[in-house]
């Protein structure tokens, strides 16, 4: 059945049908989410566990190493990433994206469970969780009052603040960065403790054992039951200081005879500054399925209303991820209604009607509100991989209708009356029309299938195109010819033929009389423009221009929270003379903000700071990309001492990182340096850090274990009544002062100065079988030094080289690394691998490739369908080896490298060069067949009638891609690349479709004719 004619004849349906798609499409647009990036989930799998106080090298041999064994026997299993650090052992097992999440996370929790027994008793329950992709903060702030201290406004942000924010819709979490914490401080008298032979554990324990309410029991009193509840706890701290203690010796002392107790703040572990100002600040969260933009609607308007509550209260934005979102998601709208309008001025300005202009332009519309409705139905956001996937089939969507309406326009010039020409040409067309849309759907659809973390990403790229190129296809076939035989006239000029197109059709008649030499020339472009692939630089993501970036200083290990604070206000000046730096957000211990959600960053360090900066928006600094400024901003902190620093933000795609990894970590330690050295030769690169573990100093006990016999003192015994004294009991030991809103931490621990004196340490008392015994009596204590830091890979030590690329091409930096000769040449039990980007990159090219084949097989596959011939299609095929040349020059000429929006660009000109070849194809067989033309006529025919839609559909998807090549609009950097190799194939495959395509079309044709005289003898001359 012929829809076309249908929808001519009956016209309502149609109408109705596309103003209630409209209406569905207009609505779904409303509805839908706007994120960066849509939420993918991935069976990574975090397992935290923590033992304050413990040395990196005890976890990695008591828990580590356990946890690893355990969770690699797992089905599915990819890699195992582990962090030791001070305290904390972070256990991360990447499995294959075949595997379901949450049966990885039940398999890591089982595999976990079943060697709990195995791990310290005194080790908090390890914490099993799902790595989500969203956990990084979207919006930062900082807060200050002139009426509340430190303590105040940091319990307003944890408790009214936190609370609200909570409540608004999409908020998924709410966290202080610096700031204090309150606690109530027992600093022991280390003289009086010795004269009374007690010990800093006796005193904790013996608090621990009064302050608390215990619940239990029944009484049955006056008829009537209660339940028993036991209350000893006291309200305030001077209420705790005449608390009396007994003693295990049975005497009783006051506790304030002992210690002083002060309701304080604890020790500062962390802090924020806004433009080197001390300040509280907080991070915000958003939850899974939420979007950035109603998040910070929600957000901003909560934090309006407490100020109009709390005026005293001075909230300053520090950190904004939603900004990007914003810019991409208008960026994008503008960019197609600027495709959309160059489009139709390119139908104009070939068509000079003004309805058949109007006829045309209506398939945007009608293609693109569609496709919202089918995109919300399917569960897909306005993130970056749908809008531009949008943005790249813009030019596309007007494509069949440019087609339809020239051909009816075609007929009307032969003196048809608009419904005759608008029957015959929609007839005449539509087998072509039907045929270059489905080979555009058999290119975008396999991209939705890719296989690795990419095709996560690319689903909703493949169908939201491939269901935009669909709908354009059913407004071509059921609602253009149907307006066109309604709303057109028949034109005042007939048979008028421009005098290009004369050219276009003495050009082609000269290449094909002169076959063998045009296809010599067309052979000798794809060589050469083949030989120009080892001259582009390879990459994953090229760098962003985004107004945002980072610096992370790292100090010596046993840096003090004062030293780092003094680096990083040193750094933070070098930075804000920058005249490109508007703001500087400094946090030291805390805050993820700008962090990679891939990367286990383990605990918050003290010798660990983060210069967050917002740079003037890039409309304000043209020529100034933001690469430029980190360049310059890593120049001026080389002025800093003893520093080690990275640039940028960890998830910019900005850096190659390398892996070395050894079960020897000696021999690791040592190839590490020099495989350092040799990387800072690389030219054009950036810093080079690694993660080697650096040594940090230590107090190391040592008893002597026959001393410690005879007087009755066991090991746990000393290592408790150090840990106590010198920085409380575990956190889970504590004894609290409970208060109405709160719990506040009751901690008893020797006073600060203390710490600094071995000679006391050494006088400390552990209990003994006879009574307390003197720690120097039987142990010694010596500094010494063991690893800060320690990084596993697959169950064994491993150091990343992490590399930053300063604008260079991650594949350059990636081969010239690997030819150094420390890795060319490493020694025994040493291995080297590769993570991150450069990984990524490996799988991304092998999937792009195999959804390229796919898409060619099934490009031929519509067309012998369609066709109903196997050899013809294979003439078809042709421009795409003709599209390709042009790609790789557009890629030259414009300096920009093979990455994946080169792929993706790759991938679309393959479906946008074969509908050329098929308008053309199509036309010659159909002159042949059916208006009994002999081939040298049908060729010139079919250029004559055909060059002209060519090129009409070829100049308004370049003009629909114009702006985003040139750069117009929102972020150039990763859409750029995209355009550019779209336009460039199209310019070289348009040419030569037209010139050689006729060509190819003859030889085959011959080929088909040697083949059935060859066949026809065979007949014969059995039959003889």
């Amino acid at each position: 059945m012929n829809v076309s004619a249908w929808s001519i004849r009956n016209p309502i349906p149609a109408i109705l049908l596309f103003a209630l798609l409209a209406f569905m499409g207009t609505l779904s647009f409303m509805a839908m989410k706007v994120q960066q990036f849509m939420d993918i989930d991935l069976p990574s799998v975090r397992v935290s566990a923590s033992l304050p106080g413990a040395a990196p090298a005890l976890l990695e041999t008591e828990v580590a190493r356990k946890i690893e064994n355990a969770i690699a026997s797992l089905q599915g299993i990819k890699h195992i990433y582990t962090k030791v650090q001070d305290g904390t052992a972070t256990v991360t097992a990447e499995f294959r994206l075949e595997k379901p999440t949450q049966e990885a996370v039940d398999d890591v929790r089982d595999a976990v469970s079943r060697i709990r027994s195995d791990l310290p008793g005194d080790l908090e329950e390890p914490i099993v969780a799902k790595i989500d992709l969203t956990g990084l903060p979207i919006l930062s702030y900082t807060v200050d009052s002139p009426r509340l201290d430190e303590e105040a406004l940091s319990w307003f942000v944890d408790n009214t603040l936190a609370r609200r924010l909570l409540s608004v819709p999409g908020v998924g979490a709410v966290s202080r960065v610096g700031g204090v914490d309150r606690e109530v401080r027992i600093e022991l008298d280390p003289d009086r403790l010795l004269a009374l032979r007690v010990t800093a554990a006796d005193i904790s324990r013996q608090l621990r054992r009064i302050q608390r309410e215990d619940s239990g029991g029944r009484a049955d009193l006056g008829g009537a039951e209660q339940s028993v509840r036991t209350l000893a706890t006291v309200r305030t701290a001077a209420e705790l200081a005449e608390l009396d203690i007994s003693l295990s010796d049975g005497r009783r002392i006051r506790l304030g005879q002992v210690a002083t107790v002060t309701d304080t703040i604890a020790e500062r572990r962390s802090a924020a500054l806004l433009d080197g100002r001390p300040v509280v600040g907080f991070e915000v969260v958003r939850s899974r399925g939420a979007g950035e933009l109603e998040v910070a609607e929600g957000v901003r308007a909560e934090l309006a209303r407490l100020h109009a509550e709390h005026p005293d209260i001075e909230v300053v934005e520090s950190f904004n991820f939603v900004d990007p979102v914003v810019e991409n998601f208008e960026g994008s709208m503008s960019l197609l209604l600027e495709g959309a309008v160059l489009a139709v001025l390119v139908v104009w300005a070939f068509l000079r009607d003004w309805r058949a202009t109007l006829v045309s332009a209506t398939a945007l519309p009608l293609s693109i509100l569609p496709t919202f409705a089918a995109m919300y139905l399917l569960g897909f956001t306005l993130n970056v991989v749908t809008l531009l996937s949008l943005s790249l089939v813009i030019g596309v969507l007007v494509d069949d209708a440019i087609v339809e309406i020239e051909n009816i326009m075609r007929h009307l010039r032969m003196g048809k009356t608009p419904y005759q020409a608008a029957m015959e040409a929609a007839d005449e067309i539509g087998l072509a029309v039907i045929a270059t849309t489905f080979t555009l759907i058999a290119v975008f659809l396999p991209t939705a299938f890719m296989s690795g973390v990419a095709g996560k990403f690319f689903v909703q790229f493949g169908w939201t195109a491939a269901i935009a190129v669909f709908v354009s296809l059913v407004v071509a076939r059921l609602l253009t010819p149907m307006m066109a035989a309604y709303l057109l006239h028949p034109p005042r000029r007939l048979h008028d033929r421009p005098r290009w197109l004369d050219t276009v059709v003495r050009l082609s008649g000269f290449c094909v009389r002169h076959r063998w030499l045009t296809l010599l020339g067309a052979a000798g472009f794809f060589v050469g423009s083949f030989a120009l692939v080892p001259l582009l630089p390879t990459g994953f993501l090229p760098p962003d221009d985004m107004s945002q970036t980072q610096v992370n200083l790292q100090l010596p290990p046993g840096s003090t929270l004062d030293q780092t604070l003094a680096a990083a206000e040193q750094a933070r000046v070098l930075v804000a003379r920058h005249p490109q730096v508007r703001l500087v957000y400094t946090t030291i211990g805390g805050g993820s903000a700008g962090g990679d959600p891939f990367v286990a960053t383990g605990v918050q360090e003290v010798r660990k700071a983060t210069l967050t900066i917002r740079l003037t928006p890039r409309n304000e600094r043209r020529g100034v990309t933001k690469q430029s400024i980190e360049r310059e901003l890593r120049e001026a902190l080389t002025a800093i001492p003893g520093i080690r620093f990275t640039v940028g933000l960890a998830g910019a795609n900005e850096k190659y990182i390398l892996v070395l990894a050894s079960e020897n970590g000696q021999l690791l330690a040592e190839h590490a340096r020099r495989v350092e050295r040799e990387l800072r030769t690389i030219p054009g690169i950036g810093g080079v850090t690694n993660t080697a573990s650096l040594v940090r100093p230590e107090l190391v006990v040592r008893p002597d274990f026959a001393r410690a016999a005879e007087l009755g003192v066991t090991s746990a015994a000393i290592a408790e009544t150090l840990r106590i004294a010198t920085s409380g009991d575990y956190d889970q030991s504590l004894p609290k002062l409970n208060l109405s809103q709160r719990q506040v931490p009751i901690v008893v621990k020797l006073p600060p100065a203390a710490r600094q004196d071995l000679d006391l340490l050494r006088s400390l008392t552990v209990p003994g079988r006879d009574g307390p015994v003197l720690i120097g009596a039987i142990a010694t204590l010596t500094l010494d030094s063991g690893p800060a830091e320690i990084d596993r890979y697959d169950r064994l030590r491993n150091v990343n080289f992490e590399i930053e690329l300063n604008q260079q091409p991650l594949g350059e930096v990636e081969k010239q690394a690997l030819a150094l000769p420390s890795l060319r040449q490493l020694p025994p039990g040493v291995f080297q691998t590769t993570v991150g980007d450069a990984e990524v990159m490996g799988e991304l090219f092998a999937s792009f490739g195999l959804a390229m084949l796919t898409g060619v097989l099934c490009i031929y596959a519509v067309l012998v369908l369609l066709f109903r011939d196997f050899v013809q299609p294979a003439t078809i095929l042709a421009a795409l080896v003709l599209s390709i040349p042009g790609a790789f020059l557009a890629l030259f000429v414009t300096g920009s490298a093979l990455s994946m929006p080169s792929m993706i660009g790759l991938i679309m000109l393959m479906g946008i060069a074969t509908k050329n070849s098929i308008l053309l194809i199509d036309y010659i067989i159909l002159a042949r067949r059916e208006h009994g033309l002999n081939r040298w006529e049908a060729l010139l025919d079919g250029c004559r009638k055909r060059a002209r839609p060519i090129i009409m559909t070829t100049l308004a998807m370049g003009a629909g891609m114009l702006p985003i090549a040139l750069g117009i609009g929102t972020d150039p950097s990763f859409r750029a690349p995209m355009a550019i190799v779209v336009i460039g194939g199209l310019i070289t495959s348009t040419f030569l479709s037209l010139l050689v395509v006729p060509v190819v079309y003859t030889l085959v044709d011959d080929g088909i004719e040697r083949m059935r005289r060859l066949l026809g003898r065979t007949e014969r001359h059995v039959a003889s």
